[in-house]
Parts: structure tokens; C-alpha cells; sequence
């Protein structure tokens, strides 16, 4: 019969609780210093037990604190994942903040869909600076009076 985890290494327990998708990837992510140990910045080979605090900052800007509540032997399903992390109260609110912040005022640069303006559209963009009852118009980037 095997015997319960006692530590286990924070990359590993990182991606059995499915916080990232490959375990090279939490490796980097530890590397990096997105993942913090009890407020530090640690190493992936270090060992985590129940109880620990670790704070992670993921895509995004999220940072997520989670303490640590069981060790996974194996990386389940994501029911089966969450048993092994419960979320503080301020770091949900946080992040369900940050969630609503996005709704309501999504990142400009997200409604560019189709990169650079082709001829036919710098084309069009000449036509109605030309054709604008402003003189000026289109030809510096600044805010000035007219």
C-alpha cells in the first residue's frame, strides 16, 4: 500500500493542481519568479506540504494566492484539482474584479482583428482626410487647438 505525500516539488504539485499545462512550463514560470513560496521567490525543486502559501501571477496580470491543501499524486481532472489548493477570500474578489474591470472595458488593442490597413484601406483613409472640412486633420498626433 503506498503512503500519503509528505512534500512534493512545487513545479509538480503546480501542474497536478492544474495551474499550468506541462510541468516544464510551471519549471519556468518558478524560474521566472511569477511563483513565490511564502512571499519569496523560490526554486521548482523546492518542496511544498499542506499548508503552504504560494502566490502565483498568471497571464494577464492575475495573481492568484493559493494555500497548499493535499499533494497530487497524479494530474486528474480539474474537480479532482481543485481538493488541492483552496483560493483566499481577497485573492477571489480580486481576480472576479479584475474579471468584471475587462467586461466593462475590454484592452483596445483586442479589437484590432486584422493587423496592418492593406492599400485599399490606406487608400480610403487618404480619401477622407482629403475630403475632411478640418485642414489639418490627420497630419499630426497631438491634441492642439485649432
Amino acid at each position: 500500500m503506498a503512503e500519503p505525500l509528505l512534500r512534493q516539488r512545487l513545479d509538480k504539485w503546480l501542474w497536478a493542481a492544474r495551474f499550468y499545462k506541462t510541468r516544464a512550463l510551471a519549471a519556468d514560470e518558478v524560474v521566472l519568479g511569477r511563483v513565490l513560496l511564502a512571499g519569496k521567490p523560490t526554486k521548482p525543486a523546492h518542496d511544498v506540504k499542506p499548508g503552504d502559501m504560494l502566490t502565483l501571477r498568471q497571464n494577464g496580470g492575475i495573481v492568484r494566492e493559493v494555500q497548499v491543501l493535499a499533494l497530487g499524486t497524479r494530474r486528474g481532472p480539474a474537480a479532482e484539482a481543485q481538493l488541492l489548493y483552496a483560493e483566499t477570500p481577497e485573492s477571489r474578489a480580486a481576480r472576479e474584479a479584475a474579471a468584471a474591470a475587462r467586461r466593462l472595458a475590454p484592452e483596445p488593442a483586442l479589437a484590432i482583428q486584422r493587423g496592418r490597413p492593406t492599400k485599399r484601406d490606406r487608400r480610403a483613409l487618404q480619401r477622407a482626410q482629403q475630403a475632411s472640412p478640418r485642414p489639418g486633420w490627420g497630419k499630426r498626433w497631438s491634441a492642439e487647438m485649432p
